[in-house]
């Protein structure tokens, strides 16, 4: 744990740098909320898995189309 300690005091942080920039993460996140390309296209545009795209993407959007209702009487 010291030396953990000392690499955080020397700037150091660890981990996996993320694949997407920010500015990247910024515009994937603008194209998924205009609904101008599908999460997949998205993808391919920046050469990464979907699972990427998604990690990058805030959890509060709107679905495509309402969740459909049991009428049960």
């Amino acid at each position: 744990m010291d030396g953990l300690a000392s690499a955080r005091a020397r700037g150091r942080v660890g981990g996996r740098r993320p694949k997407l920039t920010a500015d990247q993460a910024a515009l994937a996140q603008q194209l998924d909320d205009t609904r101008d390309k599908t999460v997949q296209q998205i993808a391919d545009l920046f050469g990464v898995p979907r699972s990427t795209v998604y990690g990058h993407l805030k959890g509060d959007t709107v679905p495509r189309q309402p969740k459909k209702t049991l009428d049960r009487a």
